[in-house]
């Protein structure tokens, strides 16, 4: 499993921005998950939190790509370019989806990397498929269900219910950044709203924001994948950041990372610090 978590020695970060690859799309049998690939070395496949797109990883992907490793981030079901109508947008569905995909591609085990929702796939994934998965790197992570008090519930759904639905995700989403916002943040925006407007893209928000995460913590105690959870010590969408990253190291006997001054994506917001931790973790595990 060394040769799969680190990449040669020498090799250096180079900041850059990378989102201009070509689309390639991976076939399921309920629809297709578009993806992009870049570098080569030991494998890494991203995928984003709910509501947002593979290109969260434009600046981290470089630098990851600069390091020796072959990135490939990945739409999950739903967003992006991937197919908008699904049957299921359950973390073990996406779970499920990313396990077939690592296979498919037929490049031994995969650094996963998850943000957010995503996380949960991930966990899944490791638990289910520990064959496919040589590491996981969870930011942001949701891998149990969060408490949300009737009043947020409420306001939650006010917000992303009426006609003003994409507004409202996408002022939601602007309080997530903490740690800085990226110079090209208004384009981003403009991008992810056109995505959340295209038919059927809303719904699959909604249905992910609906999904139980419960079957996914009851697979933590199965997971044996060396894990690195990093948390913004300023995400907004949990309590306590610390807190919550101490229970998902704890439960998969991995590592914490918490990036001072972040809020809910590192990758964006500080990619050369996130960077820094992900490629410290992977040299580790020689």
């Amino acid at each position: 499993m060394t040769a799969l978590l680190h990449a040669p020695e020498g090799t250096t970060m180079t900041p850059a921005r990378s989102d201009t690859s070509s689309t390639q799309f991976f076939q399921l049998p309920h629809g297709q998950l578009a993806y992009d690939d870049q570098g080569s070395g030991p494998l890494i496949v991203a995928l984003p939190g709910l509501g947002d797109l593979r290109q969260t990883y434009r600046f981290l992907t470089p630098l990851l790509v600069s390091a020796g490793y072959r990135v490939i981030t990945l739409d999950p079901r739903g967003q992006g370019e991937s197919s908008a109508v699904w049957p299921d947008f359950s973390p073990t569905a996406n779970g499920d989806d990313l396990s077939a995909f690592i296979k498919h591609l037929d490049a031994g085990p995969a650094i996963a990397l998850a943000n957010s929702y995503s996380g949960g796939a991930a966990v899944w994934a490791a638990a289910q498929t520990p064959e496919q998965v040589a590491a996981l790197v969870l930011i942001g992570a949701f891998v149990r269900d969060p408490h949300v008090s009737l009043p947020q519930r409420l306001m939650m759904w006010a917000a992303l219910s009426g006609p003003w639905k994409v507004n409202g995700w996408l002022t939601y989403f602007a309080t997530l950044f903490r740690g800085g916002t990226p110079a090209d943040q208004t384009a981003y925006q403009k991008r992810l709203r056109a995505n959340l407007q295209e038919p059927g893209r809303f719904a699959a928000l909604q249905a992910m924001l609906r999904a139980t995460r419960a079957p996914v913590e009851a697979t933590l105690p199965q997971v044996n994948a060396p894990t690195l959870v990093l948390m913004g010590s300023l995400d907004p969408d949990f309590p306590d950041p610390r807190a919550e990253g101490q229970f998902i190291a704890g439960a998969l006997h991995g590592q914490l990372a918490v990036l001072e001054g972040t809020g809910h994506y590192p990758q964006a917001e500080q990619p050369q610090r996130t960077a820094s931790a992900v490629l410290d973790f992977l040299r580790a595990q020689r």
